[in-house]
């Protein structure tokens, strides 16, 4: 048995999970909504405020769907009930970020301020004195995807550590030249 496949998932009072034939799950809450379709072979039950995933066979792709299906009802049904959050941080003289109405403007050294507008879902909270974005969302994928597109402007590099880097994260410096 799959270790992660055969845990319930725990419905939260607010939020209520639909599933159509095909195994298309629709998962509804306070913060939003969220469907996806999944593996056609596996079994998705919901009873008592619990939502379980079952599989037909112990065959390989079976085993890899269970676990799968699993976790990503999990982070769709924690998405619309709690939501998710990536902290970034800007490291660097003159580098900034502020909101410009619905856009987020980066000025990080190069001739123009980088523009980016928030994809459907997802929203910034810019704090220009400590230098963090956080990008908040239902949907997991799209806020990390959205947090890696930000630091992609400008990554962290490792002789001086400037640049955008995720709340935590740990560049590994060089050396650099030394002078004689």
């Amino acid at each position: 048995m799959s270790r992660i496949g055969r845990l319930p998932i725990s419905l939260p009072k607010n939020v209520t999970v639909d599933v159509k034939p095909g195994n298309e799950v629709i998962v509804k809450g306070p913060k939003g909504q969220l469907a996806q379709t999944f593996n056609a072979d596996m079994t998705i039950d919901i009873s008592n405020g619990v939502v379980t995933v079952a599989r037909p066979s112990d065959g390989r792709i079976h085993r890899m769907q269970h676990g799968l299906t699993r976790a990503l009802l999990s982070n769709m049904v924690t998405g619309v009930s709690t939501g998710f959050k990536k902290e970034l941080e800007i490291q660097g003289v003159g580098y900034r970020a502020e909101m410009k109405g619905p856009k987020l403007v980066l000025h990080m050294g190069y001739s123009r301020p980088v523009e980016m507008d928030a994809p459907q879902g997802i929203s910034y909270v810019v704090d220009a004195k400590a230098g963090k974005i956080s990008v908040e969302g239902v949907d997991k994928e799209l806020v990390g995807l959205t947090a890696a597109r930000i630091r992609r402007v400008r990554p962290p590099e490792p002789y001086h550590g400037k640049g955008i880097r995720y709340a935590g994260e740990v560049v590994r410096r060089k050396q650099g030249k030394t002078g004689k």
